[in-house]
């Protein structure tokens, strides 16, 4: 016979087992998930908390699981930003072509400027608030 008769597995009626049960789901998720690096370490651990009473008889037990992930991998992208002249606001908008000043067609085909807006409504903005005044209409 063992002295010590404690099967980790069935301690707490098996809540040890389901926490860590828990835990290695968590772990293996984080494998799979594929904005993670695949080859970084995962750790679970189990904390054994163990705390006597007065006499030695009696000890509380309080047992944790926790693991530590692989982070996310980063994401990186690029933000304009600038100030308004004509309203003094600050403005700022995530770059979608690839380089300031550039425009690209997007996947359904659109002309869209450097930030990701429609030139043909920016064009038509800027046909409303031009003040050029057209001669030759004015002739007849």
């Amino acid at each position: 016979m063992k002295n010590i008769d404690i099967n980790i597995m069935q301690l707490a009626q098996g809540a040890v087992q389901e926490k860590l049960d828990r835990e290695f789901e968590k772990v293996f998720e984080n494998i799979q998930d594929p904005n993670v690096n695949a080859t970084a370490k995962r750790t679970i651990t189990l904390k054994i908390d163990l705390v006597p009473d007065d006499v030695r008889q009696v000890v509380k037990t309080n047992v944790t699981a926790t693991s530590k992930l692989a982070p996310t991998d980063p994401v990186t992208t690029t933000i304009l930003t600038g100030k308004d002249l004509t309203t003094n606001k600050i403005e700022a908008r995530e770059l979608q072509s690839g380089v300031p000043g550039q425009t690209y067609i997007d996947e359904k085909g659109d002309l869209r400027t450097d930030t990701g807006e429609p030139v043909d409504v920016i064009e038509k903005e800027t046909r409303k608030k031009s003040k050029v005044i057209d001669l030759q209409e004015k002739r007849g």
